[in-house]
């Protein structure tokens, strides 16, 4: 039976989705379509998560589009609340151990430029670049020393002619289990994150949570990149957009649209809506 072939979930208590390549269209935007499928689900009283790999810095912009609700930012190392427009709870590097990765990764991969995303915000070595030119939130530009005086939630690493993949691939080598490395697809970025976090821990620490909890057999989570796989792993019920990496089409239970088709919020509508709403 394939993916797209298995029976139908039950509804859910909480929808958890990725944001970029997944949630958002291509070009980062969100669709009034998307919006309004968003609004009526959170009416049914399913709460809908963002969990990403985005940094708390970068929220904003989707409060600003008319996305609410919580946001598990940095791949499970941020929470942050969309609407007051702050981070509510944090799982940090401690400076001690953010200090040894930064100086093995310097030494052991000549050419890589390091970077980290804390409290404060966005911290990078002088030639650190990445293809946005974005430095929204940026506290400091300086030597690693400087960048490890703040625990952070993550550590980005880029190289100019390096892929995801072989990035990815270094840094684990380096890391040896000390943190996590996760790939999210961004282009040239290797992203390290403390111990254990994940978006899948983020998720099943803030389901704990709620009051009543909610059990993972009560979440559909919707990814498309390998950082989504312990989430959609950990979730009663995944579903991969068409678009995805061959890893998570490989794993997920179902199979829906490109983020290009509002596949999440077609999803939503088909599955709980009783009048799915038209462009």
């Amino acid at each position: 039976m394939t993916a797209s072939q298995r029976p139908a979930p039950a509804a859910p208590s909480v929808v958890a989705t990725d944001c970029d390549g997944t949630l958002l269209r291509p070009d980062g935007s969100v669709s009034a379509y998307t919006r309004d499928v968003l609004d009526q689900v959170a009416d049914l009283g399913v709460r809908v998560v963002l969990v990403t790999a985005r940094p708390p810095r970068w929220m904003d912009e989707l409060a600003d589009l008319g996305v609410t609700g919580l946001a598990l930012c940095g791949n499970g190392a941020f929470t942050y609340d969309l609407a007051a427009r702050q981070i509510v709870a944090s799982r940090l590097m401690a400076r001690e151990l953010l200090g040894e990765l930064l100086e093995d990764l310097r030494r052991e991969l000549p050419g890589v430029t390091l970077a980290t995303e804390s409290l404060r915000g966005f911290a990078r070595e002088p030639g650190f670049m990445r293809p946005t030119g974005r430095s929204t939130g940026q506290w400091l530009v300086g030597e690693i020393r400087e960048l490890a005086q703040e625990p952070a939630g993550k550590i980005l690493v880029t190289h100019p002619d390096w892929s995801t993949e072989v990035i990815s691939a270094r840094v684990a080598r380096v890391v040896d289990g000390r943190a996590e490395v996760a790939h999210s697809g961004a282009v040239r970025l290797g992203e390290i994150t403390p111990l254990g976090v994940t978006k899948a821990l983020a998720l099943a620490h803030w389901c704990a949570e709620q009051a009543p909890s909610v059990p993972a057999g009560s979440v559909w989570a919707f990814g498309d990149m390998p950082n989504d796989l312990p989430m959609l792993d950990w979730a009663g019920t995944s579903f991969a957009v068409a678009n995805a990496h061959p890893d998570v089409l490989a794993m997920a239970d179902h199979h829906v649209p490109a983020n290009g088709e509002d596949g999440v919020a077609r999803t939503l509508a088909g599955r709980l809506l009783d009048h799915p709403p038209v462009d």
